[in-house]
């Protein structure tokens, strides 16, 4: 059955869903998902109602649920999505290229909601946003229910990136877009503030998705690039990303997998750059040789989350040159919305798939 919108008379940001929307809550460590009817949401303006076609499951959901990350409860996880436009707050929303945003689109969204006018904002600095909120980690509660990718539907509220995506790319290519795609575009991105990557030759430590989309968007700038990743399976797949072996000291190094940070640091050549980009959870401090550094001329720098251009410059490459790769493959298994703890369970394991979808139930 598909959604009936009714706006009451008088109330023109208020929509009722008929079926109500649905929402897994996760309570904390050790305890399941629960479910919750969410029959309606009161869009603020320039808010926009998303039916979510499928979620992924990142690595960072997992380290939550496994009690590797703190976060507050009660809270509906996720933050990675493709899905569709059904309502729109009063003065309707945005794309970020500036065309107005329409019932029926075929969307992604950036995981920071960011003011635009404070001091970092200004700096161009919108994922730090002083006033930041983030889909799937903000308690659920003044701004709603649907505030995560695990459920039925997403309330995309103002501040956030919205990028319309092409209806012919599959949902497993573009539900990681808004984390794993675009963080390893701003990574590359960053590379290339001090390198021209054409002919230069980069090193990524980390064969997940993060690291597997850094080194085809690196492949496509005309770097050489390798990959490595203590698995096996995982440096065969990279070869299908363009990966390869380089045959001098990288120009740039990106640590994407959390563990390698002091090899990154050692490794990378003369007036290199290491970007860190997979430490996102806790870990024991990583002694420093600051006198290598000094000496070797190298660079450090880190990158978390990503920029609304840089969103939007990941879809453009998932659209064009991205298309050679086997980003749909990426999602090894899809189960159901209702099914979530199972999922997460499966997603947790040696040997899981790189991403795991979920749909809601229809």
């Amino acid at each position: 059955m598909g959604t009936l919108l009714i706006r009451p008379p008088g109330h023109r940001r208020d929509v009722a869903l008929r079926p109500a929307a649905t929402a897994m809550v996760w309570i904390g460590e050790g305890h399941p998902h629960e479910t919750i009817a969410v029959p309606g949401v009161a869009l603020g303006d320039h808010d926009v109602l998303v039916s979510v076609e499928m979620s992924t499951i990142c690595g960072s959901d997992v380290h939550t649920v496994q009690g590797r990350r703190s976060s507050p409860v009660p809270l509906v996880l996720g933050h990675e999505s493709v899905g569709r436009v059904i309502a729109m707050g009063d003065g309707g929303a945005t794309t970020v290229d500036g065309t107005p945003v329409r019932i029926g689109d075929r969307v992604v969204w950036s995981v920071t909601i960011s003011c635009g006018i404070c001091d970092r904002c200004a700096r161009g600095v919108t994922q730090k946003c002083r006033t930041l909120g983030k889909y799937g980690h903000d308690r659920i509660g003044v701004h709603g229910d649907l505030t995560g990718a695990f459920g039925s539907h997403v309330q995309v509220r103002s501040g956030t990136t919205i990028v319309r995506v092409p209806e012919s790319l599959p949902a497993a290519v573009l539900a990681p877009a808004s984390c794993a795609t675009a963080t390893a575009w701003a990574a590359v991105a960053r590379a290339a503030r001090d390198h021209d990557l054409d002919g230069a030759t980069v090193r990524i430590h980390g064969a997940g998705l993060v690291g597997l989309s850094a080194a085809a968007i690196a492949v496509e700038h005309g770097a050489a690039v390798e990959v490595l990743d203590p698995s096996p399976e995982r440096l065969a797949r990279a070869a299908r990303f363009g990966a390869g072996r380089i045959d001098r000291d990288p120009d740039v190094v990106i640590e994407a997998s959390g563990h390698a940070v002091a090899e990154a640091l050692d490794g990378v050549g003369t007036g290199g750059t290491v970007v860190l980009v997979g430490s996102v959870f806790p870990a024991e401090p990583v002694p420093v040789d600051a006198e290598s550094i000094v000496r070797r001329l190298v660079t450090v720098t880190g990158v978390h989350n990503y920029t609304g251009s840089e969103l939007s410059q990941a879809v453009g490459f998932l659209a064009g040159r991205g298309r050679a790769y086997p980003f749909a493959e990426a999602v090894g298994e899809v189960r159901q919305l209702a099914d979530i703890d199972e999922a997460i369970a499966a997603a947790s394991v040696p040997g899981a798939p790189l991403r795991i979808g979920v749909v809601p139930g229809r």
